[in-house]
């Protein structure tokens, strides 16, 4: 059986340094994205929505990883990747202590043997388990390509993150580049562990920002 590895293959994009604030080129990688808003009054920890967008994208990944490697012919090994999540705001700054105007995109890579017929066989599969639910009719295959983009391992907790969004900035600035994420450009994290069951001051996320010369 063929084994991927994309956690090794994209280390540097995965498993970045905590120590060094650094500048990557992210090439264009194909994901499992979905869409969707922080309702008023809520946050990603309480919002419903984010729970069933979260739980739809996982739905998906597990049952197309499960899916070819039970294949008859050609089957396939690779684990799930990260939860990703790109976030930002339709009208002013992005404030991370005011979190209900937030927008997303929640995303899983997926490698590039996941095609887009080998996807609507996937979900239609999550779909006969699970039923027809608006997360899950949300869902598509896309490729993403973040480009030139300065990032960190942020060690800790999700509110302590502007310390460490700082740290880039001043890199960026210190690199020739504007500060601030890129016009058009989200906030971006990418979640190595499960605040339900992690310690605070251990979680890690990767924090990406896309970059613009000054």
């Amino acid at each position: 059986m063929k084994t991927i590895d994309l956690k090794k293959e994209l280390k540097y994009l995965y498993q970045p340094s905590a120590k060094k604030v650094e500048i990557v080129k992210v090439p264009s990688l194909q994901f499992a994205m979905i869409d969707g808003t922080i309702e008023k009054g809520k946050e990603p920890g309480n919002s419903p929505a984010f729970q069933e967008a979260t739980q739809a994208l996982y739905s998906v990944s597990y049952t197309l990883k499960f899916m070819l490697k039970k294949r008859k012919t050609n089957a396939v090994e690779y684990p799930v990747m990260a939860l990703e999540g790109l976030w930002w705001v339709e009208d002013g700054m992005f404030d991370i202590t005011v979190k209900d105007n937030w927008f997303y995109t929640l995303m899983i890579l997926q490698p590039d043997i996941v095609t887009k017929e080998v996807f609507a066989e996937g979900l239609a599969e999550v779909k006969k388990k699970k039923g027809e639910s608006p997360a899950i009719s949300k869902l598509r295959l896309a490729n993403f390509e973040e480009g030139l983009c300065v990032q960190v391992m942020h060690i800790g907790p999700y509110a302590t993150e502007p310390a460490t969004v700082e740290r880039m900035r001043a890199f960026a600035s210190e690199n020739g580049y504007r500060g601030d994420v890129a016009p058009n450009g989200k906030h971006h994290e990418i979640y190595l562990g499960d605040p339900r069951k992690a310690d605070p001051a251990k979680l890690k996320t990767v924090l990406r920002h896309p970059l613009e010369k000054a």
